[in-house]
């Protein structure tokens, strides 16, 4: 809205200065034709502004349906598996062996419906700013070794290997360890989902002097260029392909982290597989260690 006025004092200055003013008119009616004027130029800034408006708020709704059309379809594929196990165990059609092999398929389908909502809160709060995290000095070749210490055998089921390539002098982050694992943890993770047999995954990580820079390269089918730009979206699959297990949050949350941490997160070109990078402040005096 200030914008609003701020364009209609312009143009009422510019307009001012370029009306033609008879000869023989009064000062009361040069006053009303310039207002007039004014007026003209703040009716039709604020008509642009209001369109604005709608513009953005239909942009919103439609961002609002399409993650509620994606979230109830992430719960309610698990949501009807539920029902027909259930069934099957009240109507006493599942018995013995089955109705225990039942049981535990719907311990794993209330896992996933879990994990499902807690993602889903955890990323409304962080992208509505209620954040209480500690921020602290951390160092991140500790963290990014647990990380792919914790990460090998999920991948070794799956005949992938993981890796860290570090440099030897420390590097210092002001930073949330917690949550900062927990970006790592998503992007091996689903590096390692879309990494064939005898591939492997990479975790590499450098010194910028401000700031750290974290990558995870992976020697998958790659993400193509046209999704670049929505792979961080909520619920975002783009090709089928990478569509395997998870509700499509991991890289929604992971880039709500970095940004919260006043980082980037971005897919960098790769000649082949797919490649991830971001970056976190520097520890205060980290670059004078």
């Amino acid at each position: 809205m200030k914008r609003a006025f701020g364009i209609a004092i312009v143009a009422f200055l510019a307009g001012g200065a370029a009306v033609a003013v008879p000869h023989g008119m009064g000062a009361e009616q040069i006053v009303l034709a310039l207002l007039a004027a004014a007026g003209i130029a703040l009716a039709g800034a604020l008509a642009a502004r209001l369109a604005m408006e709608e513009r953005a708020a239909r942009e919103v709704e439609e961002a609002r349906r399409s993650l509620v059309a994606a979230a109830s379809h992430d719960l309610r594929t698990p949501l009807a598996s539920l029902r027909l196990l259930v069934e099957s165990i009240d109507d006493g059609v599942a018995t013995g062996e089955i109705r225990e092999r039942y049981l535990k398929e719907i311990r794993t389908h209330v896992g996933v419906l879990s994990d499902l909502i807690d993602d889903l809160f955890e990323l409304s709060r962080i992208e509505a700013g209620d954040i209480s995290w500690t921020m602290r000095r951390v160092e991140l070749r500790e963290l990014i070794d647990e990380a792919v210490a914790a990460m090998r055998a999920q991948a070794a089921e799956r005949g992938v290997s993981v890796a860290a390539d570090l440099p030897a002098d420390a590097l210092l982050a002001q930073a949330n360890a917690e949550k900062v694992q927990r970006v790592l943890f998503n992007l091996i993770q689903n590096a390692i989902r879309h990494t064939p047999a005898d591939g492997s995954v990479t975790v590499r990580a450098r010194s910028l002097g401000d700031g750290v820079e974290i990558e995870v390269d992976d020697e998958g089918e790659g993400i193509p260029p046209e999704s670049g730009d929505r792979v961080f979206e909520a619920f975002y699959r783009g090709d089928t392909s990478r569509a395997d297990g998870g509700a499509g949050l991991g890289l929604a949350i992971s880039k709500a982290i970095v940004e919260a941490h006043g980082g980037k997160i971005w897919l960098e070109r790769a000649a082949s597989g797919t490649r991830i990078r971001f970056t976190l402040h520097a520890a205060p005096n980290a670059q004078l260690l």
